[in-house]
């Protein structure tokens, strides 16, 4: 069993009382790992050795094209060690090795998207009246935390590091306690590559969100926090974010919609469905938990899915063949088949799943319920689980109806071959992003964001950017 340290001022270091918490696998219990929990000097500590490193000027100063160079030496490392990454990570979180290491990769990927955008950091010149010259600047934020979530470890970590690095700030990232271990393997990789990354650009605090976590959203040397998490997570931290006035930047939950018309490939979109709602377990904030299906289609539609993901093997993620892993923790299990029963005493039919697997592990049955009226809690809430919801609709004015009727709004999937609708759609959903005829997608260089209760702020694009960079508006008289 390994002992894990912090990264902190470039330092690896145990708590300052000597604190730990056991890192899980939840596909048999076993204690991978003891890990630092974090106290509040600690989380000082951190804050004060990342401004001494922004004030430094080391960084926010270097000629944005050398920074672009130094992400590229970290795209390199992390694409290096993926697969060993990948195989903790699969380890410490329950998903499979396939899919940790094709998101491990992505980040890397996005990396190599950020080191390119590093020296094009641009601002812009104003016409303004009388003999003047007016021009802004836009320059670093300043000191970031990233509180990361259990579901992507590293990859949603990957996601908001390579902007604020390459936007010139530095990073505080304190990885969920459930599952701190890849981030913390990639936080050595890059310590010991030798990137060029100046002292105490970045950190990696590890410990709890109530402590930890609260402690960075409050603290007064933050300049910007990023969060992925659940909504009450985030109303806490955009809370003690405003007693700082630090802006936030809020990736939260979703409860997107699959909406197939009779004219779709059912045979495509159930592989796709299946992909968007099993993967990772359901835990994720874009999965397709509801399905949304015309009449007409439906029966063929429902069996088509529950053919599909019975192919699907469950067991531990390293096992051969295994395409869907154990859930992140017993606990969270127990949460999920709660949420389901309750669901169903509002109505709706099981017809795949529905239990815990018998077995060691946090595992659990894909699940496909059919008949989920809009008012259920199976419609509503996100259960985070691989659990699909499914509800039939008549014409094109329910079905829209329909996918709007709930307070989330982050990825919705449109399933038709008739491009006027998919077009409507498109601009008529109440979401940040929408996919037509696949399902999930998304790419570095293409904005990840949700509207209602998803979230704030814009993750990837060069939209991401613009959350870690100031504007100074500069007027010269002439």
């Amino acid at each position: 069993m390994a002992e894990e340290k912090m990264w902190i001022a470039g330092e690896w270091c145990a708590s300052s009382d000597g604190a730990k918490s056991d890192a899980l696998n939840p596909a048999n219990g076993e204690v991978l790992a003891t890990v630092p929990k974090a106290t509040v000097d600690d989380v000082n500590r951190c804050v004060d050795a990342s401004r001494t490193a922004f004030e430094s000027k080391d960084w926010k100063l270097m000629d944005p094209a050398q920074r672009g160079r130094i992400l590229n030496k970290m795209a390199a490392v992390t694409y290096a060690k993926a697969k060993e990454l990948a195989a903790l990570e699969s380890a410490n979180n329950g998903k499979t090795f396939r899919e940790a290491l094709s998101e491990i990769r992505y980040g890397a990927w996005t990396f190599e998207y950020f080191a390119g955008l590093a020296d094009k950091i641009e601002g812009s010149t104003i016409p303004v009246p009388g003999s003047r010259l007016n021009y802004t600047l836009r320059q670093p934020l300043g000191v970031t935390a990233h509180i990361i979530p259990w579901n992507f470890p590293l990859q949603l970590a990957l996601r908001s590091i390579a902007p604020a690095l390459a936007a010139g700030c530095t990073v505080i990232a304190k990885p969920a306690s459930w599952t701190p271990l890849s981030l913390l393997a990639w936080a050595k990789a890059i310590d010991e590559a030798e990137t060029g990354l100046p002292h105490a650009v970045l950190q990696v605090l590890t410990g709890s969100g109530s402590l930890a976590g609260d402690a960075l959203a409050g603290h007064s040397g933050v300049d910007g926090i990023v969060l992925t998490g659940g909504v009450p997570t985030g109303k806490t931290v955009m809370a003690k974010a405003s007693e700082q006035l630090t802006p936030v930047t809020l990736e939260l939950g979703g409860k997107g919609a699959n909406i197939v018309f009779s004219d779709a490939n059912l045979r495509y979109a159930a592989k796709a469905i299946c992909f968007g709602i099993f993967m990772n377990a359901g835990q994720m904030c874009w999965a397709g938990s509801r399905l949304l299906v015309h009449e007409d289609v439906h029966d063929d539609l429902v069996q088509a899915v529950c053919d599909e993901v019975s192919k699907w093997p469950v067991g531990p993620g390293m096992e051969e063949g295994v395409r869907m892993g154990s859930l992140v923790h017993q606990r969270h299990r127990s949460e999920v088949l709660e949420k389901l029963e309750t669901g169903l005493k509002q109505g709706g039919t099981v017809v795949l799943g529905g239990n815990a697997l018998d077995r060691d592990g946090a595992f659990m049955e894909a699940t496909v319920v059919t008949g989920v009226e809009s008012s259920h809690l199976l419609f509503q809430d996100e259960l985070f689980g691989p659990v699909l919801g499914v509800t039939s609709f008549s014409s094109d004015e329910e079905a829209l109806a329909l996918a709007n009727d709930t307070p989330f709004g982050l990825l919705n999937g449109v399933w038709t071959n008739d491009l006027g609708r998919a077009h409507r759609f498109a601009r008529d959903l109440e979401c940040g992003m929408v996919s037509i005829n696949e399902y999930p997608i998304t790419f570095p260089q293409t904005a990840f964001t949700g509207w209602k209760h998803s979230g704030i702020g814009i993750e990837q694009s060069q939209d991401a950017l613009r959350f870690y960079t100031k504007v100074k508006n500069v007027n010269v008289k002439l």
